[in-house]
């Protein structure tokens, strides 16, 4: 086995005793290691201390609105898409205390977050989540007023990515280019190879913090067959996506047509019920609460999820812009796919499919698009003398 330094870029085997090893020198430097497990009927994210606690043998079914987990043939450790968990719930919290106030004489001191940041290390990160804290970097720490806590949280992550080997029945990633390859932003880069009783790990190299710790590892250099293995992996995957998104023209067709009729339909269906948003890895709304106890001594303020969803979302003086259920679901939906393009320089959806799961109606993005593109094209033909 090969113990030297591997350089950026190269590529190398391990095996399951070296994925154990991987865990546990992340955890000995201090890490909080977090990954997928298997909990209340789901695939989520929680502590990781080994091997031993990934889905081994697990994959998920994914349709519109359904999500179930069934038994693969096999032992494979990442051999499912994505479940409802965002890696967003460790860098941007669903509730997060902004400060605390305590009454002090006739006055208050007030005391911000006491917590340090943790040390974390993501273990199985997809290409398209990966893409997703890319594009939350840009609104976060990138733009003109930096949320300092979020800076915190991501400073010094290590990511163990992983390439997708399942595709999902709702996943869309390689319409918006996002995956299903793995192409920056990680420390190492797995592709999960089983053949027959052979269960092993071609590693990618991809940072100087990655190849130190992929040294102390035991593993060996990557074969001619190992290569052609995880590309036939990568390929096979891209070639099974459950969903697709035509995105050619999508930014203009979508705010050129703000009154189209789809709005309408997809209204009658539509619960407002925000599970898109809450799912969705880049979704960054939030509302600002102040809470005080009974005795009056202490007060603070909190950081929230929220979502355009919500009716009080867009209240201002004299009420709510956006009443109707039509009015929010065209605002997320255009925003994502087309004004997310003006604010941050890329759209603001990945392809992971997780709010065509999740909606408890089924609704459907690509399909959503698909119909105002094929309404317009029957509207054209029609004013054209067509039938």
């Amino acid at each position: 086995m090969d113990h030297d330094t591997p350089p950026l870029g190269a590529k190398v085997v391990l095996s399951q005793d070296g994925l154990q090893a991987l865990i546990t020198a992340l955890a000995m430097r201090g890490y909080q290691v977090l990954g997928p497990v298997l909990r209340d009927g789901a695939i989520v994210y929680d502590a990781l201390t080994g091997v031993a606690d990934l889905p081994a043998g697990w994959t998920d079914r994914q349709d519109a609105g359904q999500y179930r987990l069934e038994r693969r043939t096999d032992q494979a450790l990442f051999g499912y898409a994505v479940g409802p968990h965002a890696w967003k719930r460790f860098l941007h919290p669903p509730i997060e205390r902004l400060w605390q106030a305590r009454r002090e004489g006739d006055g208050f001191v007030v005391s911000p977050p006491e917590e340090a940041a943790p040390k974390l290390a993501f273990i199985g990160v997809r290409s398209c989540e990966m893409q997703a804290i890319a594009i939350q970097d840009r609104v976060f720490i990138d733009g003109p007023y930096p949320d300092t806590a979020y800076r915190n949280r991501r400073h010094d992550n290590f990511i163990v990515a992983v390439n997708c080997g399942e595709a999902g029945g709702t996943c869309f990633c390689v319409s918006m280019d996002t995956g299903p390859k793995v192409k920056a932003g990680f420390d190492l880069a797995l592709t999960e190879l089983l053949d027959g009783d052979a269960h092993r790990f071609l590693v990618e190299v991809g940072s100087a913090a990655g190849a130190a710790v992929l040294a102390e590892l035991p593993h060996r250099l990557a074969a001619a067959e190992d290569l052609a293995a995880a590309d036939a992996v990568i390929a096979r995957t891209a070639g099974r996506m459950g969903r697709h998104l035509d995105t050619a023209g999508l930014q203009e067709l979508l705010q050129d047509n703000p009154t189209h009729k789809q709005w309408d339909d997809v209204a009658v269906r539509c619960l407002t019920c925000a599970n898109c948003t809450m799912v969705c890895p880049t979704c960054f709304c939030t509302t600002v609460e102040d809470h005080s106890d009974l005795t009056g001594q202490t007060a603070e303020r909190v950081r929230r999820w929220d979502s355009c969803f919500a009716l009080d979302f867009s209240f201002i003086h004299g009420g709510s812009v956006r009443t109707e259920s039509k009015s929010r679901y065209r605002h997320w939906m255009t925003h994502k796919l087309a004004s997310w393009i003006d604010q941050f320089g890329t759209s603001g959806c990945v392809g992971c499919g997780r709010c065509i799961t999740w909606c408890p109606v089924g609704i459907d993005i690509t399909a959503e698009v698909a119909a105002i593109r094929a309404n317009l094209g029957r509207t054209r033909e029609t004013e054209h003398g067509g039938t």
